[in-house]
């Protein structure tokens, strides 16, 4: 089931994906009930070592994932649940 939306495809809602030669490293079709937003985030310049504890802990923390979760039509709850 591939969604096309904007011109862009999708392989289904809430799924990222890359994407490449854009501005942000991924996109996804955000869907929260009937709404539908198109999120990209993350820097395609940088690589993320999510395999390290420590970094990951204070990248969380530096995004506040434990003590306010994002909403699911934000980058930031993607980028956070991406590590």
């Amino acid at each position: 089931m591939a969604i096309t939306y904007r011109g862009e495809r999708f392989s289904g809602y809430n799924k990222p994906k890359r994407t490449p030669g854009k501005s942000k490293k991924f996109a996804v079709l955000a869907k929260k009930g009937d709404q539908v937003k198109l999120v990209r985030f993350g820097d395609p310049n940088m690589t993320i070592k999510k395999d390290q504890p420590a970094r990951r802990k204070s990248f969380r923390a530096r995004h506040k994932w434990d003590t306010s979760p994002p909403d699911k039509l934000s980058a930031r709850y993607w980028s956070c649940k991406k590590w």
